[in-house]
């Protein structure tokens, strides 16, 4: 078990007795590695599009990078993590690395400001908490507010696709994607989670392509 402290709380790598590699953060379960195809949809969705430039908000366990990097027309791919232990972790072996790849950047950091001050991507993609309803961290409500989602929108390229992450269904969510957007695609990702049957959501706005 891997475990640190942050100004934001306490953050624990652990294998569970069925094996699984998970993260929790403030007791919170984020993610493990059994379950991992709504994250992997994530990228799915944007590679639709073969985007060259790709930012990724939150690494986790490198299931959204490891998606990317399949796809040969993808470049670059910038991943903000704020929390340092989460990189230091996968560079150190704890977690199976997606960060070798030379197409990788990592900004340490929120992803607010790593958006704030990029260049133009292709595509956008959060996975940096629970989704709106279920926050582990408060401060990350207004990832999910037409704020900030138009600012997402404003470095996204013609044809250029962002993408969601949440943990459950978000109305709020979703109409503000819509708001920005001026629509959003809602898919609904069955899972089986630690014996039980959930269902994870990932939201996609787009921006219209040039003619």
């Amino acid at each position: 078990m891997a475990r640190a402290v942050s100004e934001r709380g306490e953050l624990v790598l652990r294998r569970r007795p069925d094996g699984a590699l998970e993260l929790r953060v403030n007791g919170v379960f984020v993610m493990d590695d059994q379950e991992t195809s709504s994250e992997e949809l994530l990228a799915e969705v944007a590679l639709v599009g073969s985007p060259s430039r790709v930012l990724v908000g939150g690494l986790g366990l490198g299931y959204t990078v490891r998606a990317l990097l399949a796809s040969s027309a993808v470049r670059e791919i910038v991943v903000a993590e704020i929390e340092p232990a989460v990189v230091e972790w996968m560079r150190a072996g704890l977690v199976p690395s997606v960060l070798n790849d030379p197409r990788v950047v990592v900004a340490v950091g929120d992803v607010r400001d790593v958006v704030a001050d990029s260049d133009a991507y292709d595509a956008i993609l959060l996975d940096v908490d629970n989704g709106p309803d279920f926050l582990v961290y408060d401060g990350n409500a207004a990832i999910y507010t037409d704020g900030f989602l138009a600012v997402c929108r404003s470095r996204l390229r013609p044809g250029g696709v962002l993408t969601v992450w949440s943990s459950s269904a978000s109305a709020a969510l979703e109409g503000a994607i819509g708001n920005v957007f001026g629509a959003c695609v809602v898919s609904p990702v069955p899972v089986r989670l630690q014996g039980r049957d959930e269902t994870y959501y990932v939201y996609q706005g787009s921006v219209q392509a040039s003619s």
